[in-house]
């Protein structure tokens, strides 16, 4: 079983417009794409309906996957009306997504506030967690949570908020960090905790240290379906690099 290859347009396609990455995906063999907010594409809250049904239109007529869009909500505010800002502000995208027809959202922790224990931010996000996914499953859209953010990136933190959360229709984005590697180089023991949930995975640069034969490897083992998303920085050749980029993806799949 190959795993499927797709992108994240931050950074590689910030500047394309939804019929250039669509053209290139094609082209360079990537099967899906996941949007991120405030790119040149704009697929944003202010569109209007018929504007999303042209979106959506443009992905139903292409080989193409909108398998997701990348907001940056976050739920660690201590300040309450942040918080209800950042919950209501998934709300509206959850909308979005599902007027544009992709299959999820993406949402992340970002930091650990001062002053505030950190079991107390865990259960803050998790409940938020809770009542986005909540509200998206009636739209038909998952709430993928990034593995993210300064010591909220920390796995078994990570686990503890989709612990609070417990809900059927909130799922993680793995985002392949070094603090995924625990001290024999290893992956597994992270993996594990998460294993039940990753529904997406973003991946950076495939030459560095991470172990990704072994993540490929053990997203194998669990029958996974999703994408591998590449989220690499910008290029002046990006179909060169990305011809590359599919190449070596493929070579490190056992």
């Amino acid at each position: 079983m190959e795993l499927r290859l797709g992108i994240v347009t931050y950074n590689i396609a910030r500047n394309w417009d939804i019929d250039t990455i669509i053209e290139k995906c094609s082209q360079l063999g990537y099967e899906g794409v996941e949007l991120r907010t405030t790119h040149r594409h704009g697929v944003e809250v202010n569109l209007s309906k018929e504007e999303r049904r042209r979106i959506k239109k443009k992905f139903q007529d292409c080989p193409v996957k909108l398998v997701g869009l990348g907001s940056t909500f976050e739920y660690h505010s201590p300040v309450r009306e942040e918080l209800r800002k950042n919950i209501e502000g998934t709300k509206e995208y959850v909308k979005l997504a599902h007027d544009v027809g992709a299959e999820g959202i993406k949402v992340r922790p970002n930091a650990f506030p001062e002053g505030v224990s950190k079991e107390k931010t865990i259960e803050q996000i998790g409940l938020s967690l809770r009542e986005c996914g909540e509200f998206a499953r009636d739209y038909g859209i998952k709430i993928r949570l990034e593995v993210h953010g300064r010591g909220t990136s920390h796995i078994p933190y990570i686990r503890k908020m989709m612990d609070v959360c417990d809900h059927q229709n909130v799922y993680v984005c793995w985002n392949s960090n070094p603090t995924d590697v625990d001290e024999t180089g290893s992956i597994k023991k992270n993996f594990d905790l998460l294993k039940d949930k990753i529904d997406t995975v973003h991946i950076t640069e495939l030459w560095s240290d991470y172990p990704y034969e072994e993540l490929f490897s053990l997203l194998k083992e669990i029958g996974y379906k999703g994408f591998c998303l590449a989220e690499i920085p910008e290029s002046p050749e990006p179909d060169r690099l990305l011809r590359y980029y599919r190449k070596l993806f493929y070579c490190l799949q056992k």
